[in-house]
């Protein structure tokens, strides 16, 4: 399939992006807002667990549960980040596809969700088999400054693509 049988296939969404300001403007929000709360929960959760990771004990307990909790807020925002992204590049894929920087930012995208996936698999090992865990402490410690680094590339691949793209 070529881009331009692509575009051809979504021609009815471009079509209703470009002559909706509604539409485009709800698809751009609702992008940007899922980054802004799916990113914000996550490093806020990212710089707690880094904080409870250097106290220890009834600390790190009690970050864990948090890091539970968080886990489906940040994925419906990031739900939303992606469904939306995907309207995005299909508004002007014959821009889009063609684009390094929209490949970039896709695999970021990937990249923390693999990330999210290794770090609440590392939080519920360690809830089951304990806080002391060494091994475990230090890949929850690794997945939390990745995030970081991933959530603020993201961020900046966006800005990337919308000017370069």
């Amino acid at each position: 399939m070529t881009i331009s049988d692509v575009a051809a296939l979504v021609a009815p969404w471009q079509t209703l992006y470009s002559d909706s300001t509604f539409v485009s403007a709800a698809v751009l929000a609702t992008h940007l807002l899922g980054m802004l709360i799916a990113g914000g929960l996550a490093l806020g959760a990212d710089r707690a667990t880094l904080r409870a990771l250097a106290r220890g004990g009834d600390a790190l307990t009690a970050q864990l549960a948090e890091l539970s909790d968080i886990h489906r807020p940040v994925l419906t925002g990031l739900a939303a980040v992606f469904i939306s992204g995907a309207l995005l590049g299909a508004s002007d894929v014959e821009t889009f596809l063609p684009s390094p920087f929209y490949w970039t930012k896709l695999g970021l995208v990937a990249a923390l969700m693999v990330n999210g996936a290794l770090l609440a698999k590392t939080e519920q090992a360690l809830r089951t088999e304990g806080a002391d865990a060494d091994t475990l402490r230090a890949r929850l410690a690794l997945v939390s400054r990745l995030s970081i680094a991933l959530w603020c590339a993201t961020a900046l691949a966006g800005v990337v693509l919308a000017e370069f793209a």
